[in-house]
């Protein structure tokens, strides 16, 4: 490794298989999993008011707007663990959003190392993320197809409930994938041209994708 902070970003809609890999990597790397999706939902269960501004779009599919997003991801940043690095998941989703990390990135020294893309056809991407469900207490997630629990409801993790968000529903999870591909697309484009995109053929096995994954964070930083 090169003895910098190892900054990476996770892209790729619903159903991408974005959560599974990104356990993998901060356990092979250290670096802690910083998903936007998550962040958010904890603003709504704690009822703050960025929380209630966010489930008025998070319920309907919709992006949450740049601003909101901004500041929470920042703020998580400057915390002491992230300081080894860290691995961004559903965050950037605009340009405005890329353009506020590289801003924060370097205010504090630092560069993105790479953009690790997982590609997958959008009606695979319905069927995975449909049949996903959540741990109540620790937020891991499952899918009755790709990685299901070891005991049907139960979490592998904690033993706690799995439950299925709304957010989860079929047509919310159809408008949430056509909404992150359309806004993402210009993002997409963005890193290509800053040479540091990498596209994982994300319908592989989990194993196959996390290797592919490895390969190229590796080649980046060694």
């Amino acid at each position: 490794m090169d003895g910098k902070p190892l900054d990476l970003v996770l892209l790729g809609p619903v159903g991408a298989g974005k959560g599974t890999q990104a356990r993998r990597i901060t356990t092979k790397y250290g670096v802690p999993h910083i998903a936007s999706g998550d962040l958010l939902r904890a603003q709504i269960a704690e009822n703050t008011e960025l929380g209630r501004q966010a489930r008025t779009y998070m319920d309907r599919g919709a992006l949450v707007p740049d601003d909101l997003v901004i500041g929470m991801i920042v703020e998580r940043m400057r915390q002491p663990e992230a300081s080894r690095g860290v691995l961004l998941d559903g965050f950037p989703r605009t340009l405005a959003q890329a353009r506020a990390l590289d801003r924060e990135l370097e205010d504090e020294n630092r560069v993105l190392k790479l953009a690790l893309y997982l590609e997958v056809p959008f009606e695979v991407l319905v069927e995975r993320a449909a049949g996903r469900w959540t741990c109540r207490t620790c937020q891991t997630t499952y899918n009755y197809r790709v990685n299901p629990p070891r005991k049907p409801g139960i979490c592998d993790i904690d033993g706690g409930e799995l439950y299925q968000r709304e957010d989860d529903r079929l047509e919310v999870v159809s408008a949430r994938i056509k909404v992150y591909i359309q806004d993402t697309v210009p993002v997409v484009e963005y890193y290509r041209e800053r040479g540091i995109l990498r596209q994982i053929d994300g319908t592989r096995d989990i194993e196959a994708v996390g290797e592919e994954i490895e390969r190229q964070i590796e080649s980046a930083v060694w």
